[in-house]
């Protein structure tokens, strides 16, 4: 593939990265830097990726403003058997971005023309700086500043990372007073953010049949919930033959992750608007704030074209890895629901997932209809003390409580499952499942072909 205006060629890592990164960045659509690939496409590879990737991000850090963290991405590929990295870079929301070594000047701005990165014009500079986005959350001043990051660096640690005690500056989370900013008050333990999950009976909201309320608490923690709650929904279909047991979700678990996730880091929060989760007996609707980015089409849009609304929530939820990398989400909600599944308007993005049938014709021997079943030990179902005992059970991780969860619900629900639905590898998911074999929360019965028992009442 030959160098275009989203694609750049380099064959080493030189001193133009930060150029091209800049250019990218002042470019509506973004773009990926390739290194270890020379002009004509030719893979040479690199002799050190790892240490690479610590460079690149150093460099892009301190060298590039304003700040590019959580707009880019470096991920190592393998090409050929050879080692190379890839630099995918957002469109930014604060153009013009600047080498800082030569200021906001034909120096130091640069925007992508065809293939190249070329000086920025005088007056383009000066009309990107008038138009800059200044009400963002990291300029909104957080309307109290006795805030503490307590279950953040819960979730840094457990991710493999020590957050210091200069972490409210590394992650952007002061105005330039050197005060918290809004999305410090997002990420931290107590703020009064209320995000809602809403079910109703049927295919209307006539009849409101449960309302979950989370936050008041760390963004983070919020969506993890979110995740868990709708994920316990995302009940299975069973249908038994005279020769097999089919099971699928309601949804896809995978889509339906990457939408939840979506909603919470692209919301605009600057109204204080949260996002909204709404459960019909047909259908999933997710809604967030805020319509498309400024400057990026529907067309853009659906192909994952990345303008981060809010980039140091990005960059928090991909420390965290609960975005994989930039531009990736929308894509994967494509595998499994077309375009129609969107619906835009001025101040708000609308995702509506219609739900797989819920009625299962049975033609097994004896007759049973099993339609919309669960297999659960409890119904199907997992009653609000249970879940509260998970939850508040102090011996488990997160993921063990998800796991205990989706056990709860599905007692039949395979490995291979559980890993579908957290989007983590199987063979993470059978550590998991041993130590909480090996703690007594669950066991099997009946080896490979029988269900899950759960101890929760006896742990609690």
């Amino acid at each position: 593939m030959p160098e275009t205006n989203r694609i750049e060629y380099k064959r080493e890592l030189s001193d133009g990265l930060e150029k091209e990164v800049v250019a990218f960045l002042n470019y509506r659509e973004g773009g990926i830097v390739y290194i270890g690939v020379d002009k004509n496409g030719n893979t040479y590879g690199l002799a050190d990726a790892d240490g690479g990737q610590l460079k690149i991000k150093d460099r892009l850090k301190n060298n590039i403003r304003p700040s590019a963290m959580g707009l880019f991405d470096i991920v190592s590929e393998v090409r050929e058997g050879k080692d190379i990295l890839k630099v995918i870079v957002a469109s930014g929301p604060e153009k013009p971005y600047h080498l800082k070594k030569y200021g906001m000047s034909e120096k130091g701005c640069f925007i992508r023309l065809g293939s190249a990165a070329e000086p920025m014009p005088q007056k383009m500079i000066d009309e990107l700086f008038a138009s800059r986005t200044r009400n963002s959350i990291s300029k909104i001043k957080a309307n109290r500043q006795d805030l503490t990051f307590s279950q953040l660096k819960i979730y840094y640690q457990e991710s493999g990372y020590n957050l210091g005690n200069n972490f409210a500056k590394n992650l952007e989370l002061l105005t330039e007073d050197g005060l918290y900013n809004y999305a410090a008050y997002l990420l931290a333990d107590k703020n009064n953010t209320s995000i809602k999950v809403a079910k109703y009976s049927g295919a209307n909201r006539a009849d409101l049949i449960e309302s979950n309320e989370y936050g008041h608490e760390s963004l983070v923690k919020a969506t993890k919930q979110v995740i868990d709650k709708i994920a316990v929904e995302n009940r299975t279909n069973t249908k038994i033959t005279s020769k097999e047991r089919k099971q699928n979700n309601l949804w896809n678990p995978i889509a339906l992750r990457e939408a939840i996730i979506n909603a919470f880091v692209h919301n605009d929060y600057t109204n204080e608007i949260t996002p909204k989760f709404e459960i019909f007996s047909d259908r999933i609707e997710i809604t967030s704030a805020g319509g498309l980015p400024e400057g990026l089409s529907k067309q853009e849009f659906f192909e994952g074209f990345s303008v981060p609304r809010n980039k140091e929530l990005m960059r928090v939820f991909k420390d965290l890895e609960l975005v994989e990398q930039l531009g990736s989400g929308i894509p994967r909600i494509l595998e499994h629901y077309g375009k129609e599944s969107f619906s835009f308007s001025e101040n708000f993005l609308r995702m509506t997932f219609m739900a797989k049938e819920t009625a299962v014709n049975k033609d097994d021997a004896d007759g049973n209809e099993i339609g919309g079943q669960m297999g659960g030990q409890k119904g199907g179902q997992i009653n609000k003390e249970t879940e509260k005992a998970i939850d508040a059970n102090s011996e488990l991780t997160q993921r063990q409580k998800q796991i205990l969860k989706l056990i709860y619900v599905d007692n039949r629900i395979s490995r291979s499952g559980i890993a579908e639905v957290l989007h983590i590898n199987e063979s993470a998911i059978q550590k998991h499942l041993n130590n909480l074999k090996e703690a007594g929360y669950i066991e099997r019965i009946g080896g490979t072909r029988g269900y899950w028992q759960v101890n929760v009442e006896d742990k609690s």
